[in-house]
């Protein structure tokens, strides 16, 4: 069949990038963990950096009198350029880092806009015992409202720095299993809205959402 791997995966193309400016940050171990199972199990990854994303405090006036910044610009490329986006973000007192939710107030005047319809799955790496997962809410509200469908299931990883190996893996194998396993799910998930039309109007009714015109983009 056309576009399908030799592991018997239809095409699909993943975002990959950390939220954080620190180059070996532990959520950017984590986004290249993530990078390469999704690989393995048969995406193709572009993996990026916060670095190339990152903007200007997000300023209307600038906007008017210079348009949107090349870090902006980018990110919308790299979206448009992909089916679905992983986010590994760590958490800043409880919430997302205010670079990534200026990135993405940036980001958001396009058109068409560069969130809506894709999927994405939050991950996030935290010294602390809940993982940064209460950041992830945090993130999930502007990419939810941005049409973005974000994946329930979310991984935080806790104690990151202990759970971490010298080299950059998982320590434990439970934790990698289960990391994969629902990067696995997700995956199916995209696979099947580019594929197979008849899974958006079933990823619609997953949400709660019954099928109207208001729903009709995701049908």
């Amino acid at each position: 069949m056309d576009g399908m791997d030799d592991r018997g995966r239809q095409e699909v193309r993943v975002l990959v990038f950390a939220a954080s400016l620190r180059e070996d940050s532990t959520n950017s171990r984590l986004a290249r963990i993530a990078a390469t199972a999704l690989e393995l199990l048969g995406a193709t990854i572009d993996y990026a950096t916060m670095r190339e994303f990152d903007s200007p405090s997000y300023d209307q006036d600038v906007e008017d009198s210079e348009g949107i910044p090349a870090g902006a610009a980018e990110l919308r490329r790299r979206l448009e350029a992909a089916d679905a986006f992983v986010i590994a973000s760590p958490e800043y007192n409880a919430a997302m880092p205010g670079m990534l939710k200026n990135s993405i107030d940036w980001a958001s005047p396009f058109r068409p806009q560069p969130f809506n319809g894709r999927h994405c799955m939050l991950l996030s790496a935290s010294p602390s015992m809940v993982g940064g997962n209460r950041g992830l809410w945090s993130l999930r509200v502007p990419l939810e409202h941005l049409g973005a469908r974000v994946y329930p299931d979310m991984f935080s990883l806790a104690q990151a720095p202990a759970q971490l190996t010298a080299d950059g893996q998982l320590a434990s194998q439970e934790v990698h299993e289960r990391l994969v396993t629902t990067l696995s799910s997700f995956l199916d998930i995209v696979e099947a809205t580019r594929h197979y039309p008849c899974a958006r109007k079933a990823w619609v009714e997953f949400l709660g959402e019954q099928p109207s015109p208001a729903t009709s983009r995701a049908e």
